[in-house]
């Protein structure tokens, strides 16, 4: 049931912050998956410590867990951004 829970709210998060980060048009539902799962452990290890919530992957689906997992998929999108900003979309 967790590897469920995992795509469901991955792709979720993933989808959200695609939506902010205006590239929903680019990706589909496996990419938002991976991108919400990805932010996830780097919104974990980078800012669930600063808002002393933990993850979704760690099982907390507090508000502040979810934001967490959200901003990191946010940074994700943002280094992916600097790596193909060259490139034609």
């Amino acid at each position: 049931m967790g590897i469920i829970i995992w795509l469901v709210v991955g792709g979720v998060i993933g989808w959200l912050a695609s939506i902010i980060m205006k590239r929903d048009a680019q990706q589909g539902i496996i990419l938002n998956i991976v991108v919400g799962i990805v932010g996830a452990f780097l919104g974990g290890w980078l800012i669930a410590p600063l808002l002393g919530a933990g993850t979704v992957n760690s099982g907390d689906f507090s508000v502040m867990g979810l934001l967490a997992s959200l901003i990191g998929a946010v940074i994700l999108l943002l280094i992916v951004n600097l790596f193909t900003r060259g490139r034609a979309r």
